[in-house]
């Protein structure tokens, strides 16, 4: 019998983001017109990798806060729209790279482009959206919002290079790992909700509140997938459940679990993670002693942590509607988990 991992608690009733999806409809409907003009070529494999992952049903959450945000501070312009599709191309293009670098296999419950094209046409697919996003940036005449996110396109290199230096190993601290989903996850959240204040010409005080709240919001979302990789099911990731495991990933439930272990607890840990005896059997083992020592709840409740401290940045902001949208992301993010 499989082990049953605690999650309990960690979901608030009917957390949404209808909210979010009522207010930028229209905007968003621009934008999937932008991605697919944007995403086309006279190279026929490019808008082919393209289409593929951009057509499999995320909810393209990140350009959704662009939108919002803008909408904040009372922006009437077109550049929102830009912005948020350059956004939505740089985590298009961080996922293409990503699976290469995992070897993933799925992706939102597909076949990953790298197992359809091929390594390299997955990288350079992604190198072309890349591209795109800057050129879209260039368009719409913002250095400032052109260098935060140019700005969070380094840092996210940077954390995808960080971990794999914390790949397999087991004496990474939850310190270094916060650094590395800061990096690799939390700055393009961050940037998202940004720019929109940015163009709306907000205070600094106000682009400060967005980009702490995006930044916390990142780092909810990204601990939530790391509970969900051994608490969740492959419905709900689009993936395999223990795909990280797998991999040899040293994620904070893993962190949590090993340090808190015994001698021979901690040794199962090195066989699996350091020499790749990760297989369904080690995996149940994991899921049991992560129950035993209480990792996925602590994680959640790092996540939670999070949550609040994106919350509070919101807090000065005068009552709207998209403010109210915001904060049900962060519900919506963490109720991931059931």
């Amino acid at each position: 019998m499989g082990v049953v991992l605690n999650l309990e608690g960690s979901k608030r009733e009917n957390a949404s983001i209808e909210k979010l999806i009522e207010l930028t409809h229209k905007d968003m409907a621009r934008v999937n017109e932008l991605i697919l003009s944007k995403a086309g070529s006279d190279v026929q494999m490019i808008p082919e990798v393209a289409n593929h992952l951009i057509s499999s049903g995320g909810k393209r959450l990140r350009p959704m806060l662009t939108l919002a945000a803008a909408q904040m501070f009372g922006y009437s312009g077109d550049g929102h729209v830009k912005l948020a599709t350059s956004v939505e191309f740089m985590h298009t293009a961080t996922l293409l790279h990503d699976d290469v670098v995992d070897e993933s296999d799925m992706r939102r419950g597909k076949r990953t482009a790298r197992m359809i094209w091929g390594n390299q046409a997955s990288v350079l697919v992604g190198d072309f959206l890349l591209g795109q996003a800057f050129r879209m940036m260039v368009e719409v005449g913002s250095l400032e919002a052109l260098d935060i996110l140019s700005a969070a396109a380094s840092v996210i290199a940077e954390g995808e290079v960080m971990q794999l230096g914390v790949a397999k190993n087991l004496d990474t601290t939850e310190d270094d790992y916060l650094a590395v989903i800061k990096a690799k996850t939390a700055a393009l959240f961050s940037a998202a909700a940004e720019v929109g204040p940015v163009i709306a010409d907000a205070s600094k005080t106000d682009r400060a509140a967005l980009r702490s709240y995006g930044t916390n919001l990142g780092l909810a979302f990204q601990l939530i997938d790391d509970a969900l990789d051994y608490g969740g099911n492959t419905k709900d990731l689009g993936k395999n459940v223990g795909d990280d495991f797998r991999e040899g990933k040293v994620t904070l439930p893993v962190i949590l679990s090993y340090r808190r272990g015994t001698g021979a607890e901690r040794e199962f840990w090195k066989s699996a993670i350091e020499n790749d005896q990760s297989d369904d059997a080690a995996l149940e083992k994991a899921r049991g002693l992560m129950a035993k020592h209480g990792a996925i709840g602590d994680t959640i409740g790092r996540a939670r942590h999070f949550g609040e401290i994106a919350r509070d940045a919101l807090a000065p902001l005068p009552k709207s509607a998209q403010k109210n949208a915001l904060l049900d992301v962060i519900d919506f993010c963490i109720s991931r988990v059931t």
